[in-house]
């Protein structure tokens, strides 16, 4: 499916961000620019001007390598100057090459170790409930990550406690960080497994911006349990070279002629 220009926008705003830095992880965020895309203009209730208001909906990027993107979004929105993409990884900034709660605004959860956003994201779930909230929990995980039997933990729990105010959405590109996910360790029936951990489970192209929207205004797809929204996406998209090629899950000492060769992409 082709790109739009919103899309592209965000996309140079991630490479504004590589090149400030030298280094970043260009094929896990963009798999995963139209499903952000999606949430910050179409679904998630937020002010960037207060960004801890108690009323908002939290989303975690529980897949935290991947938090070029992110950093997009929310510069995009208004939580950061658009300007500050640039200093990405330098010594004094506070944009890391993971996202960090407390010095970045918006980011809900700091993540980087792998698995750890869905049980964050299930006790932020619970909370609400418990605080009679109507604020609504996002979190987004890797394919490769939830390898992680801690997700699955995660799942029991937000099955037994029926938080339909919960959404999980897997980024599955297929690839983690040496190679395919059916080689490293396969996940099918990815979404049977969902299904049988009591989450109401749809499908989705990742890309397709209309069927994005469209599975979210569904939700939550039940009033007595959690949503999962299965993602399939391409590592890497937009990017001929990078699209599908493990190579370019994280990349460092970028040059400025593999920089232009992004640009030249959009």
């Amino acid at each position: 499916m082709p790109m739009d220009d919103r899309s592209k926008l965000l996309r140079r705003y991630v490479i504004d961000a590589m090149r400030g830095g030298g280094r970043g992880h260009l094929g896990s965020s963009m798999s995963m620019i139209e499903i952000l895309r999606v949430l910050y203009d179409s679904v998630l209730k937020y002010n960037p001007k207060n960004p801890e208001s108690t009323d908002r909906d939290r989303f975690v990027l529980s897949k935290g390598h991947g938090c070029l993107a992110l950093y997009a979004i929310l510069a995009d929105k208004g939580f950061l100057p658009i300007s500050e993409l640039e200093s990405f990884c330098r010594p004094t900034s506070r944009l890391g090459g993971h996202p960090e709660r407390g010095k970045v605004p918006g980011v809900e959860a700091s993540t980087g170790a792998l698995g750890h956003g869905l049980p964050i994201a299930v006790g932020l779930a619970l909370a609400m409930r418990l605080q009679k909230r109507n604020s609504r929990v996002f979190v987004l995980t890797g394919d490769g990550e939830i390898n992680e039997g801690s997700n699955w933990e995660a799942g029991m729990a937000a099955s037994k406690h029926k938080l339909s105010n919960l959404t999980v959405m897997v980024d599955y590109n297929k690839l983690q960080s040496y190679g395919k996910t059916s080689e490293v360790l396969d996940l099918e029936p990815l979404v049977d497994k969902f299904k049988s951990f009591g989450f109401v489970t749809y499908e989705v192209d990742g890309h397709d911006v209309a069927a994005l929207e469209a599975i979210f205004k569904k939700l939550p797809f039940s009033d007595s349990a959690p949503s999962a929204i299965i993602c399939h996406t391409i590592k890497g998209k937009g990017f001929p070279f990078a699209e599908g090629n493990p190579e370019w899950h994280h990349k460092s000492g970028m040059t400025e002629t593999d920089i232009q060769q992004m640009y030249d992409c959009l």
